[in-house]
């Protein structure tokens, strides 16, 4: 008897969560079974997902912007059917395949100033790379990184990570420095001193989904320049056209010196990453053939990685995802503002293309001040949690919220998302609100689904 995946899958469907909790994460699906998230998925297709039960569910987190294309899309499924049959010769480590010289090729000529790329398997490991680069090149040690700022959980990206909830407990980190987001003159002061290699920062900080200001990113490199530093723009979220351009950095005019790719740049399909950087700094950090694997990974660059890529930056160029992005992005931020236009618990709705925050803030009303005040004593943030829950279990649509003790949502849904989609979650979110201008509604929703989970937990 050989081995058969779907039968496997199919001979265990229903059995995720035990084994999750005897043999991986436990905290996972408690914590899905504590909000009522806990579902048997069976199914995804573009922004859609299905679970056993045969409900439809809209994706407006697509995987934490992994799935830019949707779920399984045809063509990059083809292309890594394709490439298993032609059965390459892949990963020897002593040759120079055909696949990543292609990829490069293709990503460079989307990154102007831009002159080599080293690939990776992961966001964290694309900026891994970009530390040590910046430091060889520089022959300095301090990386500045910023509020909020999230670059992954590995040793070396959870030293630049500014949120406390991630470092909590893996100290010692590297010497690295913490500066507010949108600060030159805190940049101006730290590069004084003659020793930082770089600032890492993201064009739109995930955590919270606060854009650069402008004109910071152009700024922040002048100052580092000027004493030897260089500019890392983490794109591992907001890159391969999620915010209407193939890169965010491109709306502010600046060419940084090392970039950071990952995500949507997968397909959905196959792990893939990639640090970009520009003339000169390669030469430092493979300047001389017994440095030729100083930094190298074993995975990196393997056939069905690249492929998925390809495929990926074809399907961006046939379909005009970028410009989709980037139209949808705009069509679904107006209708969010009408929406928040008739509820004072919107504070604010920003992002570019189809990366969006939605942040709440203390309502008018007296009664709605009291609910509010009464949840975000009980934990910061908490309101955002409310709308996430009942967007979720009552309507069908997955988002999540921003960050820890924020009261913000995030929006990534898939760069192919038309009127549909939009329609569908905007008259949801309205509904939602709509029980919003009683937050008390919201808090009660939220009740029953944790005593309606703990009952099914408990058996009674």
């Amino acid at each position: 008897m050989g081995f058969d995946i779907r039968a496997l899958i199919e001979e265990h469907t229903g059995d995720g969560a035990s084994l999750h909790a005897a043999h991986l994460n436990p905290q996972v699906p408690r914590m899905l079974h504590t909000i009522g998230f806990q579902r048997v998925l069976t199914a995804a297709n573009g922004s859609w997902y299905e679970d056993a039960d045969g409900e439809r569910y809209l994706d407006f987190l697509s995987g934490f912007g992994v799935f830019g294309l949707g779920r399984n899309h045809p063509v990059i499924r083809q292309a890594l059917h394709d490439v298993l049959d032609a059965e390459l010769a892949d990963m020897i480590q002593f040759d120079v395949p055909l696949l990543p010289g292609l990829l490069a090729q293709q990503l460079l000529a989307r990154a102007p100033g831009m002159e080599r790329v080293y690939f990776a398997n992961s966001g964290t490991e694309a900026v891994e790379a970009a530390l040590k680069f910046a430091r060889c090149a520089t022959g300095k040690q301090r990386v500045l990184y910023c509020d909020h700022a999230y670059h992954g959980l590995t040793v070396g990206s959870l030293s630049v990570n500014g949120a406390e909830e991630f470092r909590r407990g893996f100290d010692p980190l590297l010497a690295d420095t913490l500066i507010p987001f949108g600060d030159l003159d805190a940049i101006e002061r730290e590069v004084a001193r003659g020793d930082v290699a770089a600032l890492i920062v993201e064009p739109i900080q995930g955590k919270g989904v606060y854009l650069a200001p402008e004109g910071y990113l152009a700024g922040a490199q002048q100052l580092l320049h000027a004493k030897g530093g260089l500019l890392i723009v983490d794109e591992v979220q907001t890159g391969v056209g999620r915010t209407g351009r193939f890169f965010a950095h491109e709306y502010d005019g600046v060419t940084p010196d090392l970039v950071t790719v990952a995500k949507a740049l997968s397909g959905g399909f196959v792990p893939v990453a990639a640090t970009l950087a520009r003339p000169g700094i390669f030469e430092r950090v493979y300047s001389h053939i017994d440095r030729v694997f100083v930094h190298a990974s074993t995975f990196a660059g393997n056939a069905l990685a690249m492929t998925a890529a390809l495929a990926t930056l074809s399907v961006i160029d046939d379909e005009g995802l970028i410009a989709n992005a980037e139209r949808r992005g705009r069509q679904l931020t107006e209708g969010l503002e009408r929406i928040g236009a008739d509820h004072d618990l919107i504070k604010d709705i920003r992002g570019r293309g189809l990366m969006i925050g939605i942040e709440f803030g203390r309502p008018a009303s007296l009664s709605a001040r009291g609910v509010w005040t009464m949840l975000n004593t009980a934990r910061k943030g908490l309101f955002a949690q409310l709308v996430v829950v009942p967007l979720h279990n009552r309507h069908r649509i997955l988002t999540q919220v921003a960050g820890d003790n924020m009261a913000v949502i995030k929006l990534l849904p898939t760069l192919t998302i038309g009127d549909e989609e939009i329609a569908t979650f905007l008259t949801a979110f309205e509904a939602v609100m709509a029980d919003a201008k009683k937050p008390s509604a919201l808090a009660i929703d939220f009740g029953k689904t944790l005593i309606q989970q703990s009952r099914k937990k408990s058996g009674t």
